[in-house]
């Protein structure tokens, strides 16, 4: 398992993080899965055996059983794992049950606490943008938790490019401690984040955690062109995220996946995983499974090394359009684009030359 540093700070992950999303498995997650505490026990020490040291989860997982399984699964092992979880979204009825007020950040962060059943959250993250908050207000409160020893780091989840921008730009002019992380969703299939996200988060200097990062399963080679959706799956169950807004070049992704994956032996998701770890300013893919033997798949991928023509290859079949100002900053600004501008114009380059 490889280490890198979670953007500027000195914290090292592993490039798999296990997610938790699937524990618990009530509300709507349960159509994600139903893992109980033993079955999560069983999952962390597949993890670790692989070399994972990095847990993710957020508290309205199954309104607050992700957490409280997580921790009862871990406990006896605290002091050897980075623990991750969020805040943000409804944990109820109540006009201060969601957002980004210092009200609900530290209720939350206290109830976080108690149903992990430890002292400190190693990172902390704000798990969607709060446009009715003050963002003084917000990053204020973070700064405080960070000093009174209760969060090591904190970051930012699902954020625009303007906003993460904006929180930069508040720390900045006051004072406060910044974020380390962005949370986001990035895949062959999606590659918007490209456009704004991987740029900012490399120029500010903050790590990159990829959710979802198999598509909700798209991308592991269960769907296949011409064929029904799998029973059992997400998508068959309803589940939309994320969407699927160009299906023709979806299946050429996937049959390109595949492609890549018989030539060496291995799954589609794999091939996925090995791809997204080679893209500039990734840190780590945030893996999910209802089931042991989809985990123990998704934790191989850390040990594949695709070529780099086999990462070409799966590129040009994902490569989005540029938009504007993108095809304008390509056609008159080439010439002086630096290593930022070149995360996104880079492919565009090289099929022009």
């Amino acid at each position: 398992m490889e280490y890198r540093n979670l953007g500027n700070s000195g914290l090292r992950v592993s490039t798999m993080t296990l997610g938790t999303m699937t524990f618990g498995g009530s509300g709507r997650m349960a159509s994600l899965g139903d893992t109980d505490v033993a079955g999560a026990r069983r999952q962390i020490d597949m993890c670790i055996d692989r070399g994972v040291n990095f847990f993710d989860t957020a508290n309205m997982y199954s309104a607050g059983a992700s957490e409280e399984i997580l921790g009862e699964a871990i406990k006896d092992k605290r002091d050897d794992l980075l623990l991750a979880t969020k805040v943000r979204f409804p944990m109820g009825e109540g006009p201060n049950e969601d957002g980004l007020s210092r009200q609900h950040i530290l209720t939350q962060c206290d109830a976080s606490l108690r149903r992990l059943q430890t002292d400190r959250i190693d990172l902390y993250q704000l798990h969607q943008w709060d446009g009715l908050t003050p963002l003084e207000e917000t990053l204020q409160t973070m700064d405080q938790l960070v000093r009174d020893g209760k969060v090591r780091y904190y970051g930012i989840s699902n954020f625009s490019g303007w906003h993460l921008m904006k929180v930069m730009q508040t720390c900045e002019r006051h004072g406060f401690i910044k974020p380390v992380s962005q949370q986001i969703h990035y895949t062959p299939q999606a590659r918007e984040a490209e456009y704004e996200l991987m740029p900012a988060a490399s120029d500010q200097g903050l790590g990159t955690m990829i959710w979802s990062p198999l598509a909700g399963g798209l991308l592991s080679g269960k769907y296949r062109r011409g064929q029904t959706n799998p029973d059992g799956t997400r998508f068959s169950q309803g589940w939309t995220e994320p969407p699927i807004r160009d299906e023709a070049q979806l299946y050429n992704v996937i049959d390109k996946l595949v492609e890549v994956g018989e030539s060496h032996g291995v799954s589609a998701a794999q091939v996925t995983l090995a791809w997204l770890l080679s893209r500039q300013g990734v840190t780590t893919t945030v893996i999910g499974a209802r089931k042991d033997h989809q985990l123990e798949d998704n934790l191989a991928g850390a040990e594949l090394t695709l070529s780099q023509h086999e990462i070409e290859a799966i590129e040009t079949a994902s490569r989005p359009p540029l938009i504007y100002p993108y095809w304008h900053q390509l056609k008159t600004a080439a010439k002086r684009f630096g290593p930022t501008d070149r995360i996104l114009h880079q492919p565009y380059l090289d099929a022009s030359e």
